[in-house]
């Protein structure tokens, strides 16, 4: 099926975007609507999205638990069309895994699987971010030169929402490790408070108390002032921004 007109798909992944607070159910529409956009002929083709994230590679979204499974193959090796296509930025295509040499024993594990066409297409994301667009068939040379113009332009097209909602992932990611910070200050702060009641000492001396104690246990300090705290009855702290 031909890609429809290009505010079609802009305006459809950017509801998804306001729809789904986590980036992998946004992915996970994103891949049934690659299906859509890029099957004809009667075939669906297989749609996985690799996302390279803090030097860490994964199959994030998947049309199918069939497409899941043949995406993570790669990973196994570390090299295959998708991790190089998300790596350096190329559309990679490989008409007949059969005839194909680049990377032998991955091609011989997803010929395995019925795959003999493969087309990895990049997103165009912010610095740091890497992501690639999947698609595999049974049909060898089944991604033609007109195949691999519209699955670069859907590529296209999805990249500025993705790159948006990854922006919108980092933010809330680093919203909650400033309110977990929060928590566990104010947790130590309530433990050196019992120290400092129970022992009659300064502030300083009750700090040195949990730091020893988290030192000698080999436990995190947080986990041993919430200790000192449980063992007076007193509920787990919180801050005024916990919902």
């Amino acid at each position: 099926m031909a890609i429809e007109a290009k505010t079609t798909v802009n305006e459809y992944l950017y509801g998804k975007i306001l729809e789904f607070d986590e980036v992998e159910a946004f992915l996970d529409a994103l891949t049934r609507l690659a299906v859509h956009e890029l099957s004809d002929g009667g075939e669906d083709v297989l749609c996985g999205i690799t996302l390279l994230r803090k030097r860490r590679a994964g199959t994030v979204a998947s049309s199918s638990e069939e497409a899941q499974d043949v995406d993570e193959i790669q990973y196994g090796y570390r090299d295959g069309p998708c991790l190089s296509a998300s790596r350096n930025q190329v559309t990679v295509k490989v008409s007949d895994l059969q005839n194909d040499d680049r990377w032998p024993d991955y091609a011989r594990d997803v010929s395995q699987r019925g795959i003999r066409s493969v087309l990895a297409i990049p997103f165009e994301l912010e610095a740091g971010d890497g992501a690639a667009l999947n698609l595999y068939s049974a049909e060898p040379g089944k991604f033609t030169d007109a195949k691999v113009e519209a699955a670069q332009n859907y590529a296209q097209q999805a990249s500025q929402a993705l790159a948006l909602s990854l922006r919108l992932a980092k933010h809330r990611e680093a919203e909650a490790d400033v309110l977990e910070a929060m928590k566990s200050r104010t947790t130590i702060d309530l433990a050196v408070g019992i120290i400092m009641g129970k022992n009659g000492c300064s502030q300083e001396d009750a700090v040195r108390i949990l730091k020893s104690a988290s030192t000698s246990r080999n436990i995190k300090l947080r986990e041993i002032a919430a200790g000192v705290v449980a063992s007076t009855g007193t509920e787990p702290p919180g801050t005024h921004f916990d919902r």
